[in-house]
């Protein structure tokens, strides 16, 4: 079993940044990629952005040129860097991990753990 911790959720003005964080417990083949997902209240949950072992990276194109995720694969943790955050970015934010050979990044089933949430709140 592979826990995740999520961190660095809060509540900014439009136009500003966050730096998620989320930490696993430990490596397997079944954490190769690392995933950051979002629901909003009534909407489905989106995949944001992914990124395989390697440094191989997906964004949804909402995001593009104003997020940027990392990985370090020694800590096991991966970090969604949020610039010029819209109103449109406020929801929960899930961190989740599985095989990178599951099929699309942006699919949620494709992904084996899940963290319980950090919430993101953007303010116009």
């Amino acid at each position: 079993q592979v826990q995740l911790v999520e961190s660095g959720g809060g509540s900014v003005q439009a136009g500003g940044s966050l730096r998620l964080s989320c930490a696993a417990s430990r490596y397997t083949p079944s954490t190769s990629r690392l995933g950051w997902f979002r629901q909003a209240p009534g909407k489905e949950r989106e995949g944001v952005a992914a990124i395989d072992t390697g440094g191989i990276t997906y964004y949804a194109d909402s995001v593009k040129g104003r997020f940027t995720i990392s990985r370090d694969e020694a800590k096991n943790t991966v970090y969604p860097q949020m610039n010029s955050l819209k109103p449109d970015d406020t929801g929960m934010y899930y961190c989740a991990a599985g095989p990178q050979w599951a099929g699309a990044w942006y699919l949620p089933g494709t992904y084996t753990y899940w963290g319980p949430g950090t919430q993101v709140t953007v303010s116009s």
